[in-house]
């Protein structure tokens, strides 16, 4: 472990609506497949209909079907506008995939969405009502033999905002220490990391100084190009690189571990200057996740 400074602050995470599916299908890349198109377009509640993002890879010896998936998650902030997030990327995104098949990771879940009776009208009729591995679904005939998706989907309450900021000496050294951060979170069940490769290259802040029209603009403190041109850059002389990591997940305890496993990952990393994160004052969500526990 390296000698880097932590930011003795907190990232400021809110309350946000999720449901947990796992994708499967005849081989691990198809299951890939469908599980990257239903994650797409969904980086930031900024600019995107979502915030999603594959969980990770589940064996065939772990699944119902016995077949290879991958788990994802898929967050809005009301129930609403989850289940019609469902619904379009389900049914454009998985339905369309190659011998796919989609189960509910949360039973328990208070809120239930009949998702997969509302993509059975896609049959036309042809749909059939099935019990099978002890779970309800519809079986939708299509071109490539049936599509089989469980009846009630669960949503629950869940926590978005989780964020980390890393500075260090040069661009390439941040990127490594912000893989380093993302390769850890995604060893943690129930957390995604929704930006691209989970990094955030466009640290934004809330609004704009010089446009009225702009919800969110660049957050000109952690530029390196802009330090040595602006009165309040958060940058020291010698920082050159700086990259932002969002994670979301299905609790606050995920979160915490989530922040802490990242944290570790990164004191692995020479030349890290420090690790901070972003926050609003409270005036974003009642989590209040520490970087110092």
């Amino acid at each position: 472990m390296n000698s880097i400074k932590i930011d003795d602050t907190y990232a400021e995470a809110f309350e946000t609506k999720a449901s947990y599916l796992l994708i499967t299908a005849a081989t691990r890349e198809l299951a890939y497949t469908a599980a990257v198109e239903a994650t797409g377009f969904a980086t930031s509640f900024i600019g995107c209909p979502a915030e999603a993002g594959i969980d990770g890879y589940v064996e065939s010896s772990k699944t119902p079907d016995g077949r290879p998936g991958y788990s994802i998650i898929i967050c809005q902030n009301t129930t609403k506008k989850l289940e019609q997030q469902l619904l379009e990327r389900i049914g454009q995104c998985v339905l369309t995939a190659a011998t796919t098949a989609v189960y509910n990771l949360l039973p328990e879940s208070q809120i239930q969405s009949n998702l997969g009776f509302k993509l059975s009208f896609f049959a036309d009729g042809y749909q059939e009502k099935i019990e099978r591995y002890d779970r309800t679904l519809y079986k939708i005939p299509v071109m490539s033999g049936d599509f089989l998706i469980e009846e009630n989907i669960g949503i629950t309450d869940a926590v978005a905002g989780g964020n980390l900021y890393i500075t260090a000496k040069t661009q390439q050294t941040a990127l490594v220490a912000a893989q380093a951060a993302v390769n850890a979170i995604r060893e943690i069940p129930g957390v995604i990391t929704p930006f691209p490769g989970g990094i955030v290259a466009s640290g934004s802040k809330v609004g704009s100084k010089k446009y009225d029209f702009m919800h969110a603009t660049t957050n000109e403190r952690y530029c390196p190009t802009l330090k040595d041109k602006i009165s309040d850059s958060k940058l020291s002389k010698d920082t050159n690189g700086v990259y932002e990591i969002v994670f979301d997940g299905l609790d606050e305890e995920r979160i915490n571990l989530a922040t802490q496993s990242a944290i570790n990952a990164i004191k692995t990393i020479p030349d890290v200057q420090e690790i901070s994160a972003g926050n609003f004052g409270g005036k974003l969500g009642k989590y209040k996740i520490h970087l110092k526990r």
